[in-house]
């Protein structure tokens, strides 16, 4: 039994219970029991003509923009793993990210033709071409290391545990890098798989661009005016065919965003403390969130707009009764990477109208 990619809600892609990834232990956090439901199926249902409008031009595109400067690995390294481990990098020349957001940052750094593989969240159109890793998310060892790979990206939510452990049995340099969960982790980020790849230069390089650029984006929110109270928004974690709809918490990963953006969590200021909960009339109204924000596939799957409304409870919100909802890619919502500052600039775009008030 494993969590696909399109049922594993952020920060659970690829966890079982009582296992963790890159051989920690983990809890499942808020998980409810319909998740049980999402271990045996695969696929989404539903399909819907939502798409994002002309201000998410950036991100619907998919691309990534690597840094201008062609960087000049300096090997060999020794680096820190998050799992503990010292590792050795010698050699850049084979590359395998395990995961969407760290492949986007070694893509951004200029070294994507180093890479040889990619993880299924990897979705952007650079790395389209290349072979997939992973097998209902969970990374398959074999795949790995028939492609000789020099060094491997891993996170500690990467897995299963068994699949690292075989990784670095064979000899293989593996860095686990830490999650990424708020907008304070994406210069970490960079600067961590920088190091491991022998080009920490670019990674200040790309580090100084992307957080100037989030800050720009954070200073286009609108200033208050007349009174206006901040937009409450509901981040839902939807998969249609396996009936699950989750409402995000303080811990889903969306919180830091939300607010960058101007907004409240309304998941996070109900008083919902953990990751997610089960979607209920109750919980919505005490939610009582002005907009919803979802991953597109999400929408998708229980048949956009229209589907989404009758959801028990999403129709007596504010947000459910205006349907506004805005959704934004999977594969870089809460990646908190190289283009977070375009999800941010497309969020506040989408919550407040260009004549700065709210919808």
């Amino acid at each position: 039994m494993r969590f696909s990619q399109d049922f594993a809600p952020p920060g659970q892609a690829g966890r079982r219970p009582g296992r963790g990834r890159a051989g920690a232990r983990r809890p499942l956090g808020a998980l409810t029991a319909a998740l049980a439901l999402a271990l045996v199926l695969t696929g989404c249902g539903g399909n819907t003509d939502t798409k994002a409008p002309a201000a998410a031009a950036g991100t619907t595109a998919d691309r990534i923009e690597p840094l201008a400067t062609t960087p000049k690995p300096r090997l060999p390294v020794t680096v820190k793993s998050a799992d503990g481990a010292e590792v050795t990098v010698a050699s850049t020349d084979r590359i395998v990210p395990l995961t969407g957001g760290l492949s986007e940052i070694v893509f951004t750094l200029g070294l994507g033709k180093q890479v040889v593989a990619r993880d299924i969240t990897a979705t952007f159109q650079q790395a389209a071409k290349l072979p997939v890793v992973t097998r209902a998310h969970d990374v398959s060892a074999e795949s790995v290391l028939s492609l000789k790979p020099t060094l491997v990206l891993a996170e500690s939510t990467t897995g299963p545990a068994e699949a690292i452990d075989q990784i670095r049995d064979a000899g293989i340099p593996l860095v686990v890098v830490a999650p990424a969960k708020q907008l304070s982790d994406v210069g970490r980020r960079i600067d961590t798989v920088a190091e491991a790849l022998g080009v920490p230069d670019s990674g200040t390089e790309l580090k100084s661009r992307t957080e100037s650029r989030i800050d720009a984006a954070q200073k286009s929110v609108p200033a208050p005016a007349d009174g206006r109270k901040k937009p409450r928004v509901a981040f839902l974690y939807l998969r249609g065919s396996a009936s699950v709809y989750l409402l995000g918490g303080r811990e889903s990963g969306a919180s830091s965003l939300l607010e960058a953006a101007g907004a409240v969590d309304a998941g996070k200021a109900s008083g919902l403390k953990k990751d997610f909960t089960a979607i209920t009339s109750e919980a919505l109204a005490k939610a009582a969130p002005d907009a919803i924000l979802v991953m597109s596939k999400g929408l998708e799957s229980v048949g956009g707009v229209d589907g989404l409304v009758k959801i028990p409870g999403v129709a007596e919100t504010p947000a459910g009764m205006d349907r506004r909802i805005v959704s934004i890619d999977d594969g870089v919502l809460l990646n908190y990477g190289p283009r977070t500052d375009r999800v941010l600039s497309e969020l506040i775009a989408r919550l407040y109208p260009e004549d700065g008030a709210e919808k």
